[in-house]
């Protein structure tokens, strides 16, 4: 695999990198010596002690003959085990999980469009700073995957209320922006979904605290996601699902209706 200018953020390959690491200066070898005895280049060792490459199970193998150990092929297998979950922040699998199975979706945002909302292109531009390119891939594919529940047989209601910010922010450039606000207006059409947008007039109003995604299901109690740098925070203690209810009814106070929000991104694209 080609090395990645970053470590990676996975913990099964930072794991192997950091094992290789204990092993290696136990065994009085720098990372030179060890790659002349396996013939693997200096430059592959350092990679993968460093978490920038995935070693492979080869590579694994060599290593357990040399240190008499079966370690590297447990943590190699580690990698593959847990490849497609890592990349994502902690809480976000259950997320998908309980969005999958919602039959009422409530959404805010203030900031970005939502993911379920989003263009490939404009999920790119979104996912794309801080990460390895396999990785973005990863999270575009995901991303758009769960679009299907949207447009599927029995599709949950969905209420989202964005901020006007979110469709004037430039992401990507005027293209990216004119196909992600035609997809809204697409959307927006669709029986199932009630799309509004707060008006940069309605100057400061509840959503300015921040977004948050609240779910409601047939036979389960209503939730509550917010995100943060770190991951996704779950909220299900009934009080707190309901304070969160009665603070959407109020930002759908300061939204235009349905139709005007409709008018203004029509404007809006054609502002692009």
């Amino acid at each position: 695999m080609t090395a990645q200018p970053e470590p990676s953020r996975d913990p099964a390959i930072k794991g192997f990198a950091i094992a290789l690491g204990a092993f290696r200066v136990k065994a009085g070898m720098g990372k030179k010596e060890l790659a002349e005895k396996l013939g693997y280049t200096p430059a592959y060792v350092s990679q993968v002690e460093a978490a920038k490459n995935v070693p492979s199970m080869k590579f694994a193998e060599d290593l357990n003959t040399l240190f008499d150990t079966e370690a590297f092929t447990e943590l190699r297998q580690n990698i593959t085990d847990s490849k497609g979950n890592s990349i994502f922040p902690p809480g976000f699998t259950d997320l998908l999980e309980r969005e999958a199975v919602a039959s009422t979706i409530y959404i805010f945002s203030a900031m970005v469009v939502h993911g379920l909302f989003q263009t490939p292109e404009y999920a790119y531009e979104i996912l794309k700073s801080g990460r390895a390119s396999d990785e973005i891939e990863q999270l575009v594919a995901k991303r758009l995957s769960r679009q299907s529940l949207l447009v599927r047989e029995s599709p949950p209601q969905i209420v989202a209320v964005f901020d006007e910010g979110c469709i004037r922010r430039a992401i990507g450039g005027t293209a990216v922006m004119k196909s992600q606000v035609e997809h809204l207006i697409e959307l927006a059409a669709r029986p199932n979904i009630m799309l509004q947008v707060v008006p940069s007039s309605a100057g400061s109003y509840l959503g300015v605290m921040g977004a948050f995604i609240m779910m409601e299901f047939d036979e389960a109690p209503g939730v509550v996601y917010t995100e943060d740098y770190v991951g996704v925070n779950l909220a299900n203690h009934p009080a707190v699902v309901r304070e969160y209810k009665i603070s959407l009814n109020l930002i759908r106070a300061s939204a235009l209706s349905v139709d005007d929000s409709m008018k203004l991104l029509r404007a809006v694209r054609e502002d692009l």
